[in-house]
């Protein structure tokens, strides 16, 4: 081989050599980088508020404010919830009130629908992202920044889903036992959940989207309850998490990122993201349960309404 030949064969040896590292090196970043450093991020600013609440929580504020994700088709379900768990209530004295969380689709005919119906009702929150199920990250955050900008004044915030049963009165009785105010927040825990990396499931996530082998805690997101500065702590740390289509492991990497830990909130198990059957006296002592139709919720909730305490006391 000519000594010329040689030279470019050693420079073209140097530079796979070279890109291997830089490989390798960026392989071991993305493998052990913090949050902050991810370049794929949530961007706060997702779209225009179209639909806003009848609600001024300085002059009124809610001890606590119900924030369901909703679709432009769910309108049983939020009809249903508007006649039970999510009506305006005041509950051992304390404020309540519900509000349904939706996005935009290209319907011009269910868009106007929704329109009217939040001037019926006063109580829809809507932006104009596509209302899609992987754009739940951008409804719940929504959400967040709803509370954040037009609601601090409440004391706490749940973000549940349009079939649950929610236990608005067990619920407020917990929280006003548990007496936390700042950096709280609950649910049904998942201390020890791992990507799904299988492309065929509903949940599955790519490497791209989640370099890492586990996720932090978090809370299922059929139902999590926090105190309202949560909200606006996880709204401004947002931009700095990497952006993932998994609202509830979402919010779990906001909230590692803040230091809050998800805790119990009572000795026994009182979320269901799973279902259950119903009782009135079971559900008497539950603050939720997922996989329940609008037919159910009205079934249930006039059980639970024509039902005595006294009568659960010997159960």
């Amino acid at each position: 081989m000519f000594p010329y030949q040689q030279k470019m064969a050693f420079l073209k040896m140097k530079l796979i050599y070279t890109c291997l590292l830089v490989v390798g090196a960026l392989c071991l970043y993305f493998s052990m980088a913090p949050f902050e450093e991810v370049p794929f991020i949530f961007k706060k600013k997702h779209g225009e508020f179209l639909q806003l609440p009848d609600i001024d929580c300085r002059q009124n504020p809610p001890f606590l404010v119900l924030l369901v994700t909703s679709s432009h088709k769910q309108v049983a379900a939020r009809m249903a919830i508007r006649k039970t768990w999510g009506r305006e209530t005041m509950v051992r004295g304390k404020h309540v009130r519900a509000f349904f969380l939706l996005g935009a689709t290209a319907s011009m005919e269910e868009m106007t629908a929704v329109t009217q119906e939040s001037q019926q009702h006063g109580d829809i929150i809507q932006k104009d992202f596509k209302d899609v199920y992987f754009n739940l990250t951008l409804k719940t955050m929504m959400g967040m920044e709803w509370v954040h900008h037009f609601c601090p004044q409440a004391s706490f915030v749940m973000k549940t889903d349009s079939d649950m049963f929610v236990n608005v009165h067990y619920l407020t009785e917990l929280l006003l036992k548990k007496n936390r105010t700042t950096r709280f927040f609950t649910g049904y825990l998942k201390l020890n959940e791992f990507p799904i990396r299988n492309k065929l499931n509903k949940w599955f996530v790519s490497k791209f989207e989640y370099p890492w082998d586990k996720y932090p805690p978090f809370c299922s997101g059929t139902g999590y309850v926090f105190s309202s500065d949560v909200a606006s702590e996880v709204y401004n740390v947002s931009e700095s998490v990497p952006f993932i289509k998994l609202e509830d492991v979402f919010v779990g990497l906001c909230l590692a990122k803040l230091k809050i830990k998800p805790e119990e909130l009572h000795s026994q198990r009182t979320f269901f993201p799973e279902g259950l059957r119903f009782s009135t006296c079971r559900f008497r002592k539950i603050v939720a349960c997922h996989f329940v139709t609008p037919k159910e919720l009205l079934t249930y909730w006039q059980a639970l309404e024509g039902s005595r305490e006294e009568d659960c006391l010997s159960v």
